[in-house]
């Protein structure tokens, strides 16, 4: 398990490597030019990283020889040879290996074509290669149009073909999809419709969200309500239904009501009145009432 975990992490590293590409190259460099971190100009050679993720680039070789794939091996170690995503790396070509990791073994030879290729850590797998034409003169570089792809063209430092060591090869000032789209909307309805629309959107996801919110608040009060009450998860449904009034219980409650206010048959409004002779009775005697006035005082 381990031995396999241990060749796929190889497989990735070898995979992302293969993403380096040669981007620009100056032979002859001039005072005008850019100095290592002696001060010293040099030939140099600028790496770039196409992946959209890091790369680490130590053990892999850089040669201006063809039959000597593995000339000048990337030191380990540094931790300047992890280069970010979409980012350049400057080698300079002085052949003094001995001042730091990006000073080569090798000299590029002015007047004269210059082979350069990357090789993987295995030494034959050949990374990306480019010769530099002899009618380089001094203080010109030989770059791509574009970071990592496009074609390869003469550059003499001018104001259309600047020379960009350690930068993009194309230097773009403005935004180019902002004044596209400037130029499709002059009157700022398309900004205006777009905006309304994401404003929209956005209070649709919040109603939804708190109508999400209130309907799990309710479930989660009928659980604590029924557990409460010592019932279980599986009979909410249940206490649910025995809460609502069933059809038979309605219409006991109907005829209840029709009895109620029906209970009595209709009546005569004639009143008859008949003597009835009551025999005597001593609680009804006035005799009885009371036996002696009662004075005032």
């Amino acid at each position: 398990m381990l031995a396999a975990g241990m060749m796929c992490c190889a497989a990735a590293t070898a995979q992302s490597r293969g993403a380096l590409r040669l981007n620009e190259v100056m032979v002859e460099n001039t005072a005008e030019g850019i100095a290592d971190e002696y001060g010293a100009h040099h030939g140099w050679i600028e790496i770039f990283n196409t992946n959209f993720a890091p790369i680490e680039i130590s053990s892999i070789y850089l040669t201006n020889d063809s039959t000597n794939p593995t000339k000048y091996p990337v030191p380990l170690g540094d931790v300047n040879t992890r280069m970010p995503k979409r980012q350049h790396v400057i080698f300079f070509t002085d052949g003094e290996p001995n001042k730091g990791t990006f000073h080569t073994n090798f000299v590029l030879t002015p007047g004269a074509d210059n082979w350069i290729g990357i090789y993987d850590a295995d030494g034959r797998t050949l990374i990306d290669e480019i010769i530099v034409p002899a009618a380089l003169t001094a203080g010109q570089s030989y770059a791509r149009s574009e970071d990592g792809k496009g074609e390869w063209a003469v550059r003499t430092g001018g104001a259309d073909d600047y020379i960009t060591p350690s930068s993009a090869n194309v230097i773009n000032d403005t935004n180019q999809k902002i004044q596209d789209f400037a130029e499709r909307d002059a009157n700022g309805f398309g900004m205006t419709i777009m905006a309304m629309c994401i404003v929209f959107s956005a209070l649709l996801v919040l109603c939804l969200c708190f109508y999400g919110i209130g309907k799990i608040n309710s479930a989660m009060s009928r659980v604590n309500k029924a557990r409460a009450h010592g019932h279980e998860a599986p009979q909410l449904k249940t206490i649910k239904e025995v809460g609502h009034d069933t059809g038979e219980e309605i219409a006991a409650i109907a005829m209840a009501l029709e009895q109620h206010f029906n209970a009595h048959d209709a009546e005569s409004t004639v009143l008859t009145i008949n003597k009835v002779r009551r025999a005597y009775s001593p609680w009804s005697s006035k005799i009885y009432n009371m036996r002696e006035v009662p004075s005032r005082k």
